[in-house]
């Protein structure tokens, strides 16, 4: 009992962490308050919450940060050989292992140890344009765009470093990331977290937390993420989409009747309802974005 009590608090400190930081990021960014999409007014109640490894992305983002890294000779050849497998191992299973996991943190915590912020971040911006722009799911992104054009706010909610999450939420137009957060003094990382990696139950607390900060209805929002792990997070909301699913997330959508939407396969997907996708009280005539899917 008293390690389940240990674990619970860390994945608690780890969401309140991360949902705190993005409440002060969208604040520096949006000074007076949330907009609305275009010709939408703000829908100040309902959101939406997006996984990025797999489900906005193909791959793990921080595999592909790390790739940009290890060419600037942050890892040796060793460590990069882990990362590989890891990915290979993502890619093939189509679901999160946690030890991977927790050993990619571990590596890259103690790579960016002593380092600026600032530097990993400005780092984090040109890896995103070499090795991550182009493995954006096209149908994911339009699920976005929908949410944000229905005056919605758009979070990604990730395992990875909540300054990498940054970047990649700022440049697919959404409000903003929750993420892992690393520790920081004077500027400088310390190579500890705050609490723990954001995975699992922790994404759950960090939504949670989020949404008491910011006034959110989480039964009038939505989730969505392509593995078993976001359980915890799917089950928080009103509405749960499986996108690109693991097959045990599958078996799960299917026994809770959740939405799947699958984008890695050639076939084009159905036309996607704008009130069910939208979630339980969605704005009454909201209009769907157009879907624009690439082939896989």
């Amino acid at each position: 009992m008293l390690e389940q009590a240990t674990a619970l608090d860390s994945a608690q400190r780890a969401g309140q962490a991360s949902a705190a930081a993005a409440v002060a990021a969208e604040a520096d960014d949006h000074p007076d308050g949330p907009e609305g999409g275009d010709g939408a007014p703000p829908d100040l109640t309902a959101a939406a919450f997006f996984d990025c490894d797999n489900t906005m992305m193909v791959g793990a983002s921080i595999f592909h940060f790390a790739r940009g890294l290890a060419a600037r000779k942050f890892f040796t050849t060793s460590d990069m050989a882990g990362f590989a497998w890891q990915q290979i191992k993502f890619r093939v299973g189509g679901r999160e292992d946690k030890g991977g996991i927790a050993g990619h943190r571990d590596t890259a915590l103690s790579f960016v140890a002593g380092r600026p912020v600032d530097e990993v971040v400005a780092l984090g911006e040109e890896i995103y344009d070499e090795l991550m722009s182009d493995r954006i799911w096209a149908g994911t992104r339009a699920l976005a765009q929908m949410h944000l054009d229905a005056g919605q706010r758009v979070w990604l909610v990730t395992a990875t470093p909540i300054e990498l999450a940054r970047i990649i939420a700022r440049r697919l137009g959404l409000t903003g990331a929750l993420g892992t957060v690393a520790e920081s003094v004077d500027g400088l990382y310390t190579g500890r977290l705050v609490g723990e990696i954001l995975h699992g139950p922790a994404k759950a607390h960090a939504v949670r937390a989020l949404a008491a900060a910011e006034g959110l209805d989480l039964r009038r929002c939505t989730a969505y993420s392509d593995s078993v792990n976001d359980v915890p997070m799917l089950s928080a909301v009103g509405t749960a989409v499986a996108v690109n699913p693991d097959s045990e997330l599958r078996d799960v959508a299917k026994a809770r009747n959740w939405q799947i939407r699958d984008f890695r396969t050639g076939r084009k997907a159905a036309r996607i309802g704008v009130p069910s996708v939208l979630g339980a009280g969605a704005v009454a005539g909201a209009v769907a974005a157009g879907m624009a899917y690439r082939k896989r």
